[in-house]
């Protein structure tokens, strides 16, 4: 096996393969799950919004793949939501099957100054999800922009109790870098807990994925690049993976 080779299917296990379009329908879905190959290499999970969750479940049971867990988003894209709103949004995504849930923080308070908020969404959320779904929270770190503020959020994610942190939401100019992964890793190595990094938006190929599999690798060590502590989201990024798997 070439490096290239290994990369891409280290990259398709730690996979969370997403549609977060607001024009996403059933069949889109249905798409989604279908674009999945077995034999090229699964997934750790697939990403939809909260009402297609039954629909990715289904189509996971479907093909025999239900080792490949459903997340969603909550809070999403803006964090802007109420906090009643939030954990309501939450409690529903799990009676759907919901196995891990990302939320996005309130990341304008904390650029105001309000850290207590950004704390109290991440607890209360932890708390609804309890033993039944994994939290994964996102900082949008292109919008955080400093690296204090990177800092600052990625060590309220783990004093908040969740299970990762996560760049970003895709949906603002900046996305995932390699910039704001070294700080968000730093931040998860200093504390010394075992939290997860998921890198969510611009990941779009294997020499993409490569860059922040050798980052992780340096600050957190092998052991970090598995899918209970490291994860991609990427919608482009399973076909160049499968593309240099085929070879």
């Amino acid at each position: 096996m070439t490096e290239q080779h290994n990369n891409a299917h280290l990259a398709v296990s730690l996979m969370d393969l997403t549609s977060l379009n607001t024009a996403d329908t059933s069949n889109d879905i249905k798409q989604l799950v279908e674009s999945i190959n077995p034999q090229l290499g699964t997934p750790a999970a697939v990403c939809v919004y909260s009402d297609f969750v039954d629909d990715a479940k289904i189509a996971l049971a479907a093909r025999e793949l239900n080792h490949v867990k459903v997340a969603t988003v909550t809070n999403f894209p803006t964090g802007d939501a109420p906090l009643s709103d939030v954990i309501n949004e939450t409690l529903i995504a799990i009676e759907r099957g919901a196995d891990e849930i990302d939320l996005v923080i309130p990341y304008k308070a904390l650029i105001a100054g309000d850290e207590n908020t950004v704390l109290e969404y991440i607890q209360q959320s932890k708390k609804a999800c309890a033993a039944q779904a994994k939290l994964k929270v996102i900082i949008e770190s292109g919008e955080l922009k400093t690296e204090a503020l990177i800092t600052k959020a990625t060590n309220l994610t783990i004093q908040g109790g969740a299970d990762f942190v996560k760049t970003s939401t895709g949906k603002v100019a900046v996305n995932a870098t390699l910039e704001a992964t070294k700080v968000m890793l730093s931040a998860i190595k200093q504390s010394g807990k075992v939290v997860g990094f998921k890198a969510a938006g611009g990941v779009k190929t294997v020499a993409d994925a490569k860059e922040y599999l050798a980052l992780t690798r340096s600050i957190l060590g092998d052991d970090y690049l598995q899918a209970d502590t490291f994860r991609f989201g990427a919608s482009s990024l399973l076909s160049d993976v499968y593309k240099v798997l085929e070879k």
